[in-house]
């Protein structure tokens, strides 16, 4: 029953945002029946929201979303679910459901890597990954990114390289893609690997959409390594959350003359581990498991 009002919700246009504060209202949503879950829903509505979604929400049937997921191919899981990455639901703010293609497996996955940074990367990321990734074949470690030109497409590309699970984590809807130069990748990711997002299928491209897909990647991640980043940038606000997730964080080696890794220099003082060899990144892995 909550998996039907949950896919609802968010079918219709409540954010993930909009679900967590009904909760902080009405903390026993989840404990009563579906007419008194609506009941409870009209309430908030009234008195918190602007725009008004209710009516719809009475309208639109589960097996008319479903029927829209099947033609988009596309599937979901809950919160409530037993496949739902347990490390993703400790972060406050976590989606209640996660739209996905490909092998939802991989959810499960005990050591997931985040890898993040510049859109403009060099091929200093590429060289560096090429060098790490070998040598996290054995535990194995799933490598999760953002699916961007750049460091996240470079992550994705040399996991499926050396045969390393990956996920891509969208920040709009299965049936839109951006940018375009990663088309092609994404549709070897479905088929081998995963790619979700918190957005139904139909949700469009809009820019604040991305800083909430970067808290997705941490909050699926053990760890966060940075290949190149400015001190502004989408990279840093992932970065920021995998701190605010309690999450590891890593970053190459930067230069004092290379603005692409401005960021690295910037976390390193900060505190986060530089990473020289694949070693630095596995003990922490190692640890995980004793």
């Amino acid at each position: 029953m909550n998996d039907f009002i949950l896919l609802k919700m968010r079918w219709i246009g409540y954010t993930t945002q909009h679900i967590h504060h009904l909760l902080n209202v009405f903390p026993k949503f989840f404990n009563v029946n579906e007419h008194v879950q609506f009941e409870m829903i009209n309430e908030w509505e009234s008195l918190y929201l602007k725009k008004k979604r209710f009516t719809q929400l009475e309208e639109i049937s589960y097996d008319y979303i479903q029927t829209q997921l099947s033609r988009s191919q596309v599937n979901y899981v809950t919160s409530f679910s037993s496949q739902y990455p347990p490390l993703l639901k400790t972060i406050y703010d976590y989606p209640f459901i996660l739209f996905y293609r490909g092998n939802i497996h991989l959810l499960s996955s005990t050591y997931t890597l985040g890898v993040v940074g510049s859109r403009e990367a060099t091929h200093y990321s590429k060289c560096a990954l090429d060098y790490l990734f070998p040598h996290f074949i054995n535990i194995p470690l799933t490598i999760v990114s953002g699916l961007a030109k750049g460091a996240d497409s470079i992550a994705h590309q040399f996991a499926l390289k050396h045969h390393l699970p990956t996920i891509a984590v969208l920040g709009f809807g299965h049936l839109n893609h951006y940018p375009k130069e990663t088309r092609k990748l994404r549709n070897i990711i479905e088929e081998t690997g995963l790619v979700i997002s918190e957005y139904p299928p139909l949700t469009k491209i809009n820019k604040y959409q991305f800083p909430e897909r970067n808290r997705l990647i941490s909050g699926l991640s053990r760890g966060v390594l940075i290949t190149e980043a400015k001190i502004k940038s989408g990279s840093q606000i992932t970065i920021d959350c995998a701190l605010d997730q309690n999450r590891n964080v890593y970053v190459l080696p930067g230069s004092m003359f290379n603005p692409l890794t401005k960021g690295n220099l910037l976390r390193a003082q900060e505190g986060a581990m530089i990473v020289s060899e694949a070693e630095d990144i596995l003990y922490d892995y190692r640890f995980l498991n004793n």
